[in-house]
């Protein structure tokens, strides 16, 4: 059985996203209340894997993620794209019209801040997590509270969906990467089914150079699908590029990360893996 770490609890979008990429396997979950907490329990044992968010399409990127993941040395395997569908959940007893307080993560109550004007009386309440929510209102029996998560969590802790598909933007996507030592990669994803890659690196700190990167990697048909800058703490203006990339002939691939290793200062695979 494979143990996945995930940051939240069962019924979380973490959740969804690990089970819906592993399928039918079974899997035992570690639950972690942070994503360093995550990466910190990795850490102790190299046999755990993980499953991380790294960016969202209305929120962004997750910028903490990245420098926990290149600083981790961990591997990425794969990746799943998880369409956030948000709903209201009370307990069962209760009606919509009970509602005097609505408990969340901030980024769910982000996305549905068009949905939440109508609730202009309510208190509204930041949470560490969207399922954690709903498990505390349950386990509490805290009457006139709302949470909003999946409704998958609604059966997990015993509570009633009220609405559903609450988000504000309908085209609201997730991006989770699953990550392992790299020591057991090779026997964890099929390398013939390899067709993207995550890397970082930085460029010396003149006109041009980052341009110069760039064009190499069009030159071998490399499709860059992603790119995020984040500062090199002590180097001011200075950056690390992380860069999201995918191609059809592996070996030309990896002939274009030999032909851009001399033009940067340092170069990283962060992951070779399957795109979803």
């Amino acid at each position: 059985m494979k143990k996945v770490a995930i940051q939240g609890i069962k019924g979380s979008f973490h959740d969804i996203a690990t089970r819906k990429f592993f399928g039918e396997e079974e899997i035992e979950l570690v639950c972690c209340d942070t994503f360093e907490d995550l990466f910190e329990a990795m850490k102790k044992d190299p046999a755990l894997l993980g499953m991380v968010a790294i960016e969202n399409t209305i929120a962004g990127s997750l910028l903490h993620n990245y420098e926990l993941l290149r600083a981790s040395q961990l591997t990425i395997i794969g990746e799943k794209k998880l369409h956030i569908e948000h709903s209201l959940l009370c307990l069962p007893e209760e009606t919509e019209a009970d509602i005097r307080e609505i408990n969340s993560h901030p980024v769910a109550l982000m996305q549905c801040r068009g949905f939440l004007k109508q609730y202009a009386e309510c208190k509204i309440v930041e949470t560490n997590d969207t399922a954690g929510a709903a498990e505390r209102i349950s386990q509490m029996k805290l009457h006139g509270h709302a949470a909003i998560c999946s409704k998958e969590a609604a059966p997990i802790y015993g509570m009633k969906v009220v609405r559903e598909a609450i988000e504000d933007n309908k085209h609201n996507f997730t991006r989770f990467l699953c990550l392992c030592d790299p020591w057991n990669a090779d026997s964890l994803r099929d390398v013939r089914q390899t067709n993207k890659s995550s890397i970082v690196f930085s460029v010396p700190h003149e006109k041009g150079e980052l341009s110069h990167v760039l064009s190499v990697l069009s030159y071998y048909d490399i499709n860059m699908t992603k790119i995020q800058s984040l500062p090199i703490i002590g180097h001011e203006w200075e950056y690390l590029f992380y860069v999201d990339m995918t191609f059809t002939d592996y070996a030309r691939y990896r002939q274009s990360i030999e032909a851009i290793r001399p033009l940067t200062r340092q170069i990283s695979i962060l992951g070779e893996y399957e795109a979803d």
